[in-house]
């Protein structure tokens, strides 16, 4: 598979926060106005967007389409894990959280509580969670019961599943991470982490460490897929053929662990917080999604 490096969108990231181009933090309070024409015409404000550590460099792209379009309009995307997201919706210090999780009802009575609001939902693109580990391991597949084992601690040696006699080294997201509570709940159907388990901050660090590291597996959305690394064809079980993650296999269900990746809002969006997620929406959105290597859901 050819995947698209991501360390170029990083940097131009940094650098417009940086530049102040993009302002740092969330402020739900900030002013949102929408003097009306075209979705992406006629706009100002300032928006805060925070959540999904696996969305924010798509959700980054798109602010920084929509606000080159729209001068006056200013659009801060910082991440931290989609619950982290959610919780600046409940505690009114961010317009919209980015999630690749879906909500929990809890969750969702908390921002209702808190804003008198009912929680609205838009999947903005899908994602296959891409198991990765170091281009020297020479495992090329698993099945589901076969990851969920090394990430409960089942199994703790890469002989164990065809590999060489070294200690797995399991890298996942910390629990604030979407994709930790994903694949927690279903790859791993709500069994615990190992305990030796290396939680990482970012989709970027896990993939950064399988780089160098031969005995790390480890998991990231596709967007950060890339050649420095061996993607792990998965199978729903030992008779099923071994799938890697694509647009294709996304798409028509055979690739085992798929998602949608979703933006919450507290009631209706207005202003820009409604143009926003109408340009994320539209052709143009969607376009972005698919460069960032996710599948657009239109």
């Amino acid at each position: 598979m050819n995947f698209k490096k991501i360390s170029k969108l990083v940097a131009v990231s940094v650098v417009f926060g940086m530049l102040g181009t993009v302002v740092a933090g969330c402020g739900g309070g900030a002013k949102q106005e929408n003097t009306g024409g075209a979705p992406t015409s006629g706009i100002k404000g300032s928006l805060q967007v925070k959540g999904s550590d696996t969305i924010v460099n798509l959700s980054q792209a798109m602010a920084e389409d929509f606000m080159a379009k729209n001068p006056q309009a200013t659009i801060a995307v910082t991440g931290g894990g989609s619950g982290t997201g959610i919780a600046a919706l409940t505690n009114k210090t961010c317009d919209l959280a980015n999630s690749s999780r879906e909500i929990k009802a809890e969750e969702k009575a908390k921002i209702k509580e808190a804003t008198g609001k009912d929680v609205k939902e838009y999947a903005i693109a899908m994602d296959g969670i891409g198991f990765i580990v170091n281009k020297e391991n020479p495992v090329n597949e698993l099945t589901n019961e076969q990851l969920a084992n090394i990430y409960t601690g089942k199994i703790s040696n890469w002989k164990e599943v065809g590999g060489n006699d070294e200690k797995i080294v399991a890298l996942a997201r910390e629990a604030s991470s979407g994709t930790h509570v994903f694949v927690k709940e279903h790859l791993m159907k709500n069994q615990e982490y190992r305990a030796d388990a290396l939680l990482q901050t970012s989709s970027a660090s896990i993939a950064k460490e399988a780089e160098t590291n031969k005995q790390a597996i480890g998991y990231v959305g596709m967007g950060y897929l890339t050649d420095k690394v061996k993607v792990i064809a998965v199978k729903k079980d030992a008779g099923s053929p071994a799938v890697l993650p694509s647009e294709a296999t996304v798409k028509d269900k055979t690739y085992p662990v798929s998602r949608p990746l979703y933006v919450y809002s507290a009631g209706e969006p207005e202003g820009l917080s409604k143009s926003f997620v109408d340009f994320m929406l539209s052709a143009e959105g969607q376009a972005i999604v698919k460069k960032m290597d996710f599948i657009a859901v239109k």
